[in-house]
């Protein structure tokens, strides 16, 4: 049976209900309440959120976590340009053509996964063609925007173009039903909002009074006296043949613009689809916290569904153990005491037993204040799932899956 029979016909329950879950085992149900269970019942998490928190780390090792316990074909597809997830995953290179992860790569790291994991990462030039090819009007428009000199040099390069790009690229896997679920690794943005507006804010683009500016001296022979100025200044300061090529490039362009709106529209309903879920990551510094809260409240000021939040880099609990506190401010008042029948050089021991003493009990204080912080963060997500500090970077499988464990209890 085809793949996206599989999935209509698991997915889809007669009379309708809640979308499949993926299980370790017949009659195998997730917990509630947990990342594991969120992932295990939908088709598409989107991962996001503010730049240098783990993000694309994070959203490999949900991958990762589902293809190993979950079953079916997974699929991760990361927009970051860094290329850390195929490093992590053990491959040389990845592109815009979907690879499956070795399962040597898991019984490397001491698992034997249930399902498949494959990956991709966005490449911005072959995407814009693929759009051209399944946008323009006609196979004539088709090579004209293709060979265009301007096209060839800003394809890629447009304002929004990397976010729209992960939000086509994601609607058109999605729709060829090839995958169980789909992790996406949103670009890393200066506004979080930029990845959910970008569809629109594309197909609003080629319809705007700046694009009608530049178009109108090659669609007319009739120029507006009050405009003329403009055209005068610009052909001197860009060149005449320039401005052709940018005029032809989106008169162009715009004859796709009803399938640049009808696909915006489109993937819109697909964000707000129940098989669908946002997880927020973060760190509990104070710039990339203030930026995960606000992304999570416009999640549900737009009626997306918020699944988790993801917090990396999280002190451990024992931070906050009043009977560890408690020997900490015992080591620190009695250093010189506890140092008395050690043979070695009792005041340097001293200063170290009560630096050690001081620096957990400073410690223990964040801690406090990254918990106040969950607690906040708690009631806006069904799941809000906390990672430590690891001791290495993660940069092979059984650092994902070591990372995944943490994510799932």
């Amino acid at each position: 049976m085809a793949s996206s029979e599989r999935r209509a016909k698991s997915s889809a329950p007669a009379g309708g209900g809640e979308p499949r879950q993926r299980g370790r085992a017949a009659g195998w149900r997730a917990p509630r309440g947990s990342l594991d269970g969120l992932v295990a019942s939908r088709e598409i998490v989107i991962a996001c959120g503010p730049g240098g928190v783990g993000k694309t780390t994070t959203a490999a090792a949900i991958a990762a976590m589902a293809a190993c316990h979950h079953g079916g074909r997974v699929l991760v597809v990361t927009v970051d340009p860094a290329k850390r997830l195929a490093d992590a995953l053990g491959l040389s290179g990845i592109g815009n053509t979907e690879t499956r992860i070795p399962d040597s790569v898991f019984e490397a790291a001491g698992f034997t996964p249930r399902g498949e994991l494959w990956a991709a990462m966005l490449d911005m030039k072959e995407s814009w063609d693929a759009l051209v090819r399944r946008h323009a009007p006609d196979a004539e428009t088709r090579e004209q925007i293709l060979a265009n000199p301007l096209y060839k040099t800003i394809s890629g390069r447009f304002v929004q173009s990397q976010d729209y790009m992960a939000m086509e690229r994601l609607y058109e896997i999605h729709s060829e039903g090839k995958y169980d679920l789909i992790v996406v690794d949103t670009p890393p943005t200066r506004n979080a909002l930029d990845f959910l507006d970008a569809p629109q804010r594309m197909a609003d683009f080629f319809s705007s009074r700046l694009l009608r500016w530049l178009i109108v001296p090659y669609r007319s022979k009739l120029i507006n006296f009050a405009s003329k100025p403009f055209y005068q200044v610009a052909d001197r300061i860009l060149g005449t043949q320039f401005l052709a090529d940018i005029s032809e490039f989106f008169i162009l362009f715009q004859s796709m613009y009803d399938g640049f709106v009808a696909r915006a529209e489109t993937v819109t309903r697909l964000l707000s689809d129940r098989r669908t879920t946002f997880v927020v990551i973060s760190t509990l510094e104070a710039t990339p916290v203030r930026e995960a809260e606000f992304f999570a409240t416009e999640l549900v000021r737009r009626d997306l569904n918020l699944g988790a939040i993801v917090l990396n880099k999280v002190l451990p609990s024992y931070f906050r153990s009043t009977k560890n506190i408690s020997v900490a401010k015992t080591m620190a008042e009695r250093a010189k005491d506890l140092v008395e029948r050690l043979d070695v050089d009792r005041p340097l021991a001293a200063r170290v037993l009560s630096d050690v003493a001081e620096s957990f009990l400073n410690f223990s204080v964040v801690a406090r204040r990254e918990a106040e912080q969950q607690d906040e963060l708690s009631t806006s997500a069904e799941v809000l799932a906390t990672v430590p500090f690891f001791d290495a970077d993660i940069a092979d499988m059984e650092g994902l899956l070591r990372l995944g464990e943490k994510l799932w209890t």
